[in-house]
């Protein structure tokens, strides 16, 4: 019933814009050329990379060394994209991996920033959602110089939405397929008292998902005020994320070594009880400044409360019931988790800019601090081959956790309140950490030069690194940029068993250090904006096994000595390009080239400390991407075709099987003008079949969604 009335409702905010176009007088007529005037310049702006503060120092793409893929309103919008998994496509070199975690230029990613600060309201296995993003910017190498400890891949950096002193607001509805169906409404602007604005937004939306027993409910409240005082700029924000996932956490659907689905794609080992439950609150205070005309100052504070709670049944056995040589039943354990964060973050800069006869100077200090108290209380019920045995003599108990079919026949057949849960197991830790940096560049007529230093201190004092940026950039015309990076990154080892002066830690982080060069250009009068780079990334220090028995006399089977010996090299090409092709017609594509190798290994410890490693190879590091994204404007009919691509090339899972490549196509129709929007977008345009992604043979791989759709209609004021 409900999904009928918003019907009705969307179908009647509709009904104004056909009677008024039905008697348009030529007063109208001229309005809707201005409208339309309005629509096609837009398209020339459409999805251009602008200036962006990301790598500390606000700079616009021709003048950095770094590559920084954004992710404008625009686009987003376009696509349809609700969460971040929408938008991996458009990044060179970037692809899934699982859950908000992805593979970038080889290496496995997690990082997730907010304004530039680190914390992640998700709490790890809820992926970010975009409705109070208004950007996103991709760091691509290593930031240890910028950003502290991380992956060598790069690094998400979330922009928000802030207040804004111009008004403006919308009304967004929402249905599709999947018994899709949300409303969302966002304001922005001046508050009665003299510089000051205010925004406040809501999200809602609820659907069935793709995989059998899930459904995904997400709620978004978000507010912020703004104020000019004598001194500075204030911005105060909170924001209100809740989500509630059945059937989760998702795991894959098994396949065999071809890459090939054992069961339908829908196939989950979840039960109908089974859940993921997110909250988390964000309170935000960013404050900025300028001294005279020289100096300009920020500092953000973020204090984040986050909770996740899961019921979910982990897949640990593939069997053959029946003997035919076919797998059939999934043996599973449960897991009963909470997962609780408590996190602070502080980040403060301060740059002068001074111009010194013929070199005009930038100069940042800055200074990060965060803090993060885990709190982890897990329940876990182990598989028994017991529960096999009795399952396949029809003797099951009520206590045990029954198999699950791959046809998905037996759903409802365990009772999880039955379920010895054991005592839990606390995995609460304390972490924080403190980061000082400085970072220069310096411009003599065509030149740049760029030069950053910055040491962290964290909770364990191995963990203690000092990291380094250099580059440069020769601009031959003022459109055309060459340039040049080095630069550096550290991970703090893994687990502690890693840090035991018995296994013959503690041990130094592990490093990464990358070389990068290339090209970037504005052509043909700015309508055509793109780069290629080459770089290499060198990770060093990764722990091994070096196959030696701590204590051969007394327990020779025991803990083995581990060393920092380890190295994996990463070679790359990307190529990454928007351009306005007409006035009405824009494009943007994003190629990458990648080969992530093990180059350096113990011969007596196999690569057995290489997390993620397969052979000599990494999982899910495809050698070969591509995404492409096009809209063509028809500013008669004010309405746009838009239409994308995602390739990704053949890789391993974790368990060494075959990930296929794969190749989908999206589409959106989008209907415009000042006031209204409706868009009609199809996903998975063709029904591809295809996994997105490979984990442990245990738990298959990740499936990709079959085709869906859904229309959003929307008012703007």
């Amino acid at each position: 019933m409900l999904r009928s009335s918003t019907a009705i409702l969307l179908a009647c905010a509709l009904m104004p814009m056909a009677w008024g176009q039905a008697g348009t007088t030529t007063e109208e007529e001229e309005e809707a050329r201005q409208e339309t005037v309005i629509v096609t310049g837009r398209a020339q702006a459409l999805y251009r990379v602008g200036e962006s503060r990301t790598g500390k120092l606000p700079t616009d793409p021709l003048n950095s060394t770094q590559i920084i893929t954004t992710i404008n309103a625009d686009l987003i919008r376009d696509q349809g994209a609700r969460d971040a998994q929408d938008i991996y496509r458009n990044i060179a070199g970037v692809s899934l991996f699982s859950y908000a975690g992805v593979t970038a230029r080889g290496f496995r990613q997690e990082e997730i920033f907010f304004d530039g600060l680190r914390g992640d309201p998700y709490v790890g296995f809820s992926v970010p959602q975009l409705f109070n993003v208004e950007r996103v910017d991709f760091l691509k190498g290593p930031a240890g110089m910028l950003y502290g400890q991380g992956a060598p891949g790069g690094l998400f950096n979330y922009v928000t939405k802030k207040p804004d002193q111009e008004f403006s607001a919308n009304l967004r509805g929402i249905v599709g397929t999947e018994e899709r169906i949300g409303v969302s409404g966002e304001i922005t602007g001046a508050l009665p008292m003299d510089g000051t604005a205010g925004r406040a937004g809501i999200f809602y939306e609820d659907r069935e998902t793709p995989r059998f027993n899930t459904a995904s409910s997400t709620r978004i409240y978000d507010a912020g005020i703004s104020f000019e005082l004598p001194f500075a700029d204030l911005i105060l924000q909170a924001t209100r994320y809740e989500q509630d996932l059945d059937g989760n956490r998702l795991r894959g659907v098994p396949v065999n070594d071809n890459g090939n689905f054992l069961t339908d794609r829908r196939w989950n080992h979840n039960e109908v009880s089974d859940f993921l439950d997110l909250e988390s609150t964000n309170l935000q205070a960013i404050l900025q400044g300028d001294i005279g005309t020289e100096l300009t100052w920020d500092a953000t504070v973020r204090y984040t409360d986050a909770s996740q709670e899961q019921e979910y049944h982990e897949p640990r056995l593939l069997v053959d019931s029946d003997g035919d040589g076919a797998i059939d039943l999934v043996g599973r354990e449960f897991r009963d988790q909470l997962r609780e964060e408590e996190q602070v973050t502080f980040g403060a800069n301060l740059t002068w800019s001074r111009d010194f006869g013929l070199v005009d100077n930038r100069l940042l200090v800055g200074v990060e601090y965060f803090e993060e108290d885990f709190t982890g209380i897990f329940f876990t019920t182990r598989l028994s081959q017991d529960f096999i045995t009795r399952f396949l003599t029809g003797t099951s108990l009520p206590t045990d956790i029954i198999p699950l079919f791959l046809d998905g026949s037996n759903y409802g057949a365990t009772q999880p309140l039955n379920y010895d849960r054991g005592a839990p197991r606390d995995a609460s830790s304390s972490v924080d950490s403190t980061g000082i940096y400085l970072l220069n560049e310096a411009t003599i007529g065509q030149f740049t030069l760029i030069g950053g230093v910055r040491h962290d201190d964290n909770s364990n004092d191995e963990d203690t690194n000092t990291s380094f940026r250099v580059g440069g950039i020769y601009k031959p015309q003022d459109n055309i940029s060459l340039f040049a990076q080095y630069a550096d990154s550290y991970t703090p080892q893994g687990s502690p068993n890693q840090q035991v002066l018995e296994s013959g830690g503690p041990f130094e982080p592990v490093t990464g250090t990358i070389a990068e060069g290339g090209i970037k250009a504005e052509l043909f009068d700015g309508r055509v904006q793109g780069s290629i780079s080459v770089y290499q990334i060198v990770r060093d220090n990764i722990i091994q096994d070096t196959g030696n028995a701590i204590d051969p006399v007394n327990d020779p089977f025991g803990l083995t000595l581990l060393a920092p010996v380890g190295e994996v090299t990463s070679d790359g090409l990307e190529i990454e390009f928007f351009a306005d092709l007409t006035p009405n017609w824009v494009l943007t594509a994003a190629y990458a080239y990648n080969d992530t190798r093990i180059t350096e290994v113990l011969n007596t410890g196999g690569n057995r400390g290489f997390t993620n490693s397969v052979g000599d190879r990494f999982a899910n590091a495809p050698e070969n991407t591509f995404g492409f994204w096009t809209r063509y404007q028809v500013p008669a009919i004010n309405t746009a075709f838009a239409f994308g691509g995602d390739h990704v090339g053949e890789r391993l899972s974790l368990s060494g099987q075959t990930v296929k490549a794969y190749t989908t196509f999206d589409a959106s129709v989008i209907w415009e003008t000042d006031e209204y929007n409706v868009l009609l977008r199809v996903d998975n345009l063709l029904d591809e079949e295809y996994a997105e992604s490979g984990f442990l043979s245990r738990t298959g791989h990740f499936p990709g969604d079959p085709r869906s759709l859904f229309v959003e209609v929307s008012r703007t004021w």
